[in-house]
């Protein structure tokens, strides 16, 4: 990856590199070249026994493959070439992709600022775009709605609800005034052939406002993706003349230009980072009735379909408080939302927040095609990008100005000093036509002064074609007025070109006079808090019991068990030494052999007992990390389970079976003792009598009069 001050390039697309490296391929010393018989015969042997070469071994990737592989790579990159620079990336200079670029040149060509038949466009931008009419139809629809360069007539579609346009065949379009002002000159432009040979297409226009963020753009090429959001076009300009005054002020600008959707909505931007983080965007709800709630404006790239059916699907996994909902949006978004009986507003907004689309997060990352290669840049980068290239056009229209009117001055000047001193006397005796340009050509010598450059004979050409009526007192005085206006439009634009950036500033400030009303920020700027998903959703569920049947879930009929969220992972303990952990299930068979259910917790400590082999052990565990929806055992396979709590009791209480000899009939063991182990370590050895009863408290099987020694744990 090589890069470049302030313009980092993803990977070098010029055509040096390419030829250099498709030359590494080439002996031109004629050495390691194959010649093509010798692929017809098999390689001969040097002695008896000796194996033919192996032609199934792979030939390393740093040794030249041959002939084929160097065409695949050489296409190859070709076509990357292609998609990235001519079809996917927008450009630099002026912030259009190449079908945009041959739109807004097709419009331009038929513009005579009336509607015109989409379709006409369609089929006239055909002569420049190879790619056929629907992506060109699909992209001036884009760019039509998004207001800027292109005005639409007709059904262009619903950026709001995701209605398509209607055909192309219906619908007109023309250009914007502010697309015909300021971004195209046919002087200042560099044209090439079309993709056919046939007509000439612009490069790049002489775009001098700042397109590539006040569009925005979205593509994917081969290796590499852009995705660009749209911004401001006040602040965009505002921006532009904090890095103009910059030199004035002796210390950088601060530039921090933030996006904004025609959609509205509300955006967190704090993980933007100047165009190469992330943006956070919410729906504005509104609160309506006690028991409703109004969308009234979207997240970026979302309709009224996509939140709709999202909010459809929270209400089936029972995650938003919903009842119904009522979409009537138009020109407006409203969408209705009616909640169930008792749900608090406030937390049916959060929720829609945490599980439907009211809040999506969109991703930004400026790749551009630059100084005819793929470059990744920040806002500022871009802005300061577009603002040298706006002073740059402003010089050269400054001085385009400053040609025209040259040529003017020198037209009438001569012309003034053709009539006034009647110069065309001159010309009464000449016989033939180069006797009158000698004529002419001397006459004019003591006049040289006058002028700002040499006579040429195409302007004796012009002074011998000027009319009769020229000769009058009226012209003559209106062309010293002419002139004296030229010298003086001459004089402010030497002025301008002295003080351009004072130039660009006022140019600037003209736009965003005439514009502002027109392009308001439409998206609020605001801090989003994190939401507690678990906290919103902590009694979205109940899990029931049914003991007869045997059941346990939230999609049963049964006892209250416990409440939860469908984000919780739910540890079930069993009584048969198993356990398991899941999601909260609908419906789940336990069999009678429930013993604990609650959130798993991977450090919660257990106290079980069980008897292998005719001796009974105790053991103090964590169940620690778990697959989920496998079975695990927490006593050996074969052991009989006896006891098992959550957490550690105080004591327990051990009633013995009656045995012959036997001593000891109850005792008292304090479970503190024992470490805390694995789930799979073996328990610690209680006693190899057989128990009859094993409980935390003693019950009435306890004989309070009867010796009671405590027990030893080994």
């Amino acid at each position: 990856m090589s890069k470049k001050k302030d313009q980092p390039t993803l990977f070098d697309l010029d055509d040096t590199p390419m030829h250099d490296s498709l030359a590494k391929t080439v002996d031109h010393s004629g050495q390691g070249k194959t010649n093509p018989k010798e692929l017809e015969q098999p390689p001969a042997s040097d002695g008896e026994g000796q194996e033919p070469p192996n032609l199934h071994n792979h030939i390393p990737t740093h040794e030249r493959h041959g002939p084929l592989t160097d065409m695949i790579d050489f296409n190859f990159l070709q076509y990357a070439s292609y998609v990235i620079c001519e079809r996917a990336i927008p450009n630099m200079a002026d912030g259009l992709k190449p079908v945009q670029r041959r739109i807004m040149h097709a419009l331009q060509e038929k513009d005579d600022g009336r509607f015109i038949k989409v379709a006409n466009v369609v089929g006239h931008t055909m002569q420049y775009h190879p790619h056929g009419d629907a992506s060109i139809g699909d992209a001036l629809v884009v760019l039509t709605n998004k207001r800027y360069l292109i005005e639409g007539q007709g059904n262009f579609g619903n950026i709001f609800t995701g209605d398509r346009a209607a055909a192309s065949r219906y619908i007109e379009c023309r250009l914007t005034d502010l697309a015909r002002e300021e971004i195209f000159n046919r002087e200042l432009t560099q044209m090439i052939p079309s993709y056919d040979g046939r007509n000439k297409e612009p490069v790049t226009l002489p775009c001098k406002l700042p397109m590539l963020l006040m569009l925005g753009a979205e593509g994917i090429a081969v290796g590499l993706s852009t995705s660009i959001l749209p911004h401001n076009f006040i602040e965009l300009l505002e921006a532009q003349i904090q890095i103009i005054q910059e030199k004035k002020n002796s210390k950088p600008a601060k530039i921090n230009v933030l996006p904004d959707f025609q959609t509205g909505g509300l955006m967190d931007v704090t993980e933007y980072d100047k165009g190469i983080g992330k943006i956070k965007l919410r729906a504005r709800i509104k609160k309506r009735d006690d028991d409703k709630l109004l969308i009234t404006e979207m997240p970026y790239a979302q309709n009224t379909e996509s939140i709709i059916s999202s909010i459809e699907e929270a209400i089936k996994k029972k995650k938003v408080p919903v009842r119904s909902i009522s979409d009537f949006t138009a020109e407006k978004v409203e969408i209705e939302i009616t909640l169930t009986t008792g749900a608090n507003q406030d937390k049916a907004i959060q929720k829609l927040f945490a599980f439907t689309k009211c809040e999506t997060s969109v991703s930004s990352r400026i790749v551009i095609i630059h100084n005819k290669r793929p470059v990744e840049m920040t806002t500022e980068q871009v802005l300061r990008e577009n603002t040298r290239q706006l002073l740059s056009i402003l010089e050269m229209e400054l001085k385009l100005k400053k040609h025209h009117l040259l040529e003017e001055f020198h037209t009438k000047t001569l012309v003034q000093i053709f009539v006034e001193n009647r110069l065309y006397k001159k010309i009464e005796e000449c016989k033939t036509y180069p006797d009158v340009i000698e004529a002419v050509e001397k006459a004019l010598e003591p006049f040289r002064p006058q002028l700002k450059r040499d006579v040429t004979k195409k302007d004796i050409e012009m002074l011998l074609a000027v009319r009769i009526k020229r000769i009058s007192r009226f012209d003559i005085d209106k062309n010293r007025k002419d002139i004296e206006a030229i010298l003086n439009e001459l004089a402010k634009i030497e002025k301008y070109l002295l003080e351009l950036d004072a130039y660009a500033i006022r140019y600037i400030r003209a736009l965003i006079k005439k514009y502002k009303d027109d392009y308001p920020r439409r998206t609020i700027i605001d801090t989003f808090k994190a939401m507690d998903v678990r906290k919103l959703t902590a009694n979205e569920l109940t899990i029931h019991l049914d003991e007869d049947k045997g059941f346990l879930g939230h999609g049963i009929k049964g006892d209250p068990y416990l409440q939860c969220s469908s984000l919780d992972k739910l540890m079930i303990i069993k009584n048969d030494g198993s356990y398991i952990v899941m999601p909260p299930p609908e419906t789940y068979f336990v069999d009678g052999h429930l013993l604990w259910c609650g959130q798993y917790d991977r450090e919660v400590v257990f106290t079980a007992i069980y008897t292998e082999f005719g001796v009974t052990y105790i053991k103090r565990f964590k169940i620690g990390g778990v697959i989920m929806n496998s079975d695990y055992r927490y006593i050996p396979e074969k052991a009989e389970w006896l006891f098992c709590c959550l957490g550690t009791p105080e004591a327990i209480y051990v009633k013995y079976k009656p045995a012959k000899g036997q001593r000891i009939s109850q005792q008292v063991y304090k479970p503190n003792q024992v470490l805390i182990k694995s789930v799979k370590a073996k328990g610690i050895q209680m006693t190899a009598k057989e128990i009859a009863r094993i409980d935390t408290k003693p019950g009435r099987w306890w004989d309070k009069k009867m010796e009671s020694p405590p027990g030893m744990l080994l």
